[in-house]
């Protein structure tokens, strides 16, 4: 799992579901979308200390080639090391906010030729962000 600690900066809500704006660095808001709200769910606050969790097999890689796409929570990275299998490989890259690691198919490894080194941007759907409290 990827763990990311950070402060809710801003909330908005809608019927039961809140979109929280977590601020993991000056340079770097990520959003989480949870079936919750400030009334049902105490933490949801802004200035309230959480942890961003996500799982290693949520993470989209994108090249810096890449157009415009709709996912909000961009990590801009580093590709740190490249463990190949078979059909899986598994990249720990290393961003502003410390090391994630991405699990993505071998194929996309090989397709978009990446490498150590490379400039990547790792991406995460907001609704499989987990917030956690602190």
């Amino acid at each position: 799992m990827n763990r990311l600690n950070g402060n809710i900066s801003r909330i908005e809500v809608s019927g039961n579901l809140t979109l929280a704006h977590v601020e993991v660095t000056p340079q770097l808001v990520l959003k989480a979308i949870v079936i919750d709200t400030p009334k049902t769910a105490a933490y949801l606050k802004v200035g309230q200390e959480v942890v961003l969790v996500f799982k290693e097999t949520e993470v989209i890689i994108g090249t810096n080639s890449q157009t415009k796409i709709s996912l909000q929570n961009q990590i801009p990275a580093s590709i740190n090391k490249i463990e190949r299998g078979q059909l899986l490989s598994k990249l720990n890259l290393r961003t502003i906010t410390g090391e994630l690691n991405a699990i993505v198919s071998t194929n996309a490894v090989k397709t978009l030729c990446l490498k150590t080194g490379d400039a990547v941007v790792a991406m995460v759907k907001l609704n499989e962000v987990m917030l956690q409290a602190l």
